[in-house]
């Protein structure tokens, strides 16, 4: 036991002094600094939010109307501000805020437990077919006239479907595991992906067919408490595994060996990761549509800024990326009358930053 011990320490202490070496100190910030640092920058960028629209609602009427809904405050005093103000504040914009917010908390914490997982920098959370699964759901509830909470419960569950079959197939592929997982994911995505266009050829040009294509493209246009009490018990069974095992996370990046003389189950420890960061994109994908880059490029971001200690790394990740979400919504739905979708200007941000990552200029691993 004692030798055990001895190799465990040995490993953790040559695991922490390789992340040193790997990022320069003085281009981090201390974990707790930046957990600090970027709470206050979600909820100033939520302030923000309220206050961007086309219906302007002032600081301090919103701070009136949110204390009267949420704690009762200011009873009696609801001519400061105007009906058209709290039904603008309670039943549109909160709801959009909190859903960009947690859409954007789990691609990104998604897509930095998928790079750990399969120790792969380009890793996103649509690697095992997530995404397209869920695409095919919402394409194929709309071709069938589902009303817009089937709509999202279909996407669901679709997604969930295609990983169980990615996990089914996989396990018939000779090799490694986790290569044998991507392939199947690669695959089972490319099947999702041409059924999906397949229901776009055959579907109503006039009707049904703009939905379907809207969708896809990813938005937060609608946002409804509904689609937070849908995903907000999904999202939780993912984050809290993912915030426990991020400790095991670094374990496992270093390799199965060295894992086992540290007495971690690698194996299981990377199913439980893959089916909690799996659970949190099919939950976002279900209500935002097809939002791409998110899990690729904030993951990077945040290992500039606080190191690849998955200890730091995973929760300023989902801080990161509800805060990235939240201001590329801001600019959807203020730019034009119509709206962008958000899969667009995501889009915008991440190839560029690919492009910095395939040219050497960016992170190195």
């Amino acid at each position: 036991m004692d030798k055990i011990n001895v190799k465990r320490i040995e490993a953790e202490d040559t695991y922490e002094t390789g992340k040193r070496e790997q990022t320069p100190s003085h281009r981090q910030l201390a974990g707790p600094s930046a957990i600090i640092i970027f709470i206050a920058l979600l909820i100033a960028c939520t302030l923000l939010s309220f206050t961007l629209g086309r219906y302007p609602v002032p600081l301090k009427e919103l701070l009136a109307i949110l204390g009267n809904k949420i704690f009762g405050f200011f009873e009696g005093t609801e001519n400061i501000w105007t009906d058209q103000m709290e039904a603008a504040v309670w039943n549109v914009r909160l709801p959009r805020v909190i859903l960009s917010v947690l859409v954007g908390a789990c691609l990104s914490a998604a897509g930095a437990a998928y790079q750990g997982v399969f120790q792969n920098p380009m890793a996103s959370p649509d690697i095992l077919g997530a995404s397209a699964g869920a695409g095919f759901g919402a394409a194929l509830a709309i071709f069938l006239d589902f009303k817009h909470v089937n709509i999202t419960l279909s996407a669901f569950a679709m997604s969930l479907i295609t990983i169980a079959l990615v996990f089914r197939v996989s396990s018939y592929v000779k090799g490694g595991k986790v290569l044998g997982l991507v392939l199947s994911g690669i695959m089972v995505s490319s099947l999702f992906n041409a059924s999906t266009s397949f229901l776009k050829l055959v579907a109503d040009p006039n009707n049904k067919l703009p939905q379907i294509t809207y969708w896809l493209m990813g938005s937060l246009a609608g946002a409804k408490w509904g689609d937070i009490r849908f995903v907000i018990l999904p999202m939780l069974a993912g984050f809290i595994p993912l915030l426990l095992l991020r400790w095991r996370l670094n374990v496992i990046t270093m390799g199965d060996e060295e894992a086992k003389t540290m007495g971690v189950d690698a194996g299981r420890i990377r199913i439980a990761v893959i089916v909690s960061a799996t659970l949190v994109t099919a939950s976002a994908v279900s209500v935002s549509g097809v939002i791409g880059w998110v899990g690729l490029v904030i993951p990077h971001m945040m290992r500039r800024i606080v190191g690849s200690s998955y200890r730091w790394l995973m929760p300023v990740s989902m801080l990161g990326g509800g805060i990235f979400l939240l201001l590329v919504d801001n600019i959807s739905r203020n730019v034009t009358t119509a709206g962008i979708p958000i899969g667009i200007l995501t889009a915008f941000v991440g190839a560029p930053f690919f492009l910095l990552l395939i040219t050497g200029r960016g992170e190195r691993y």
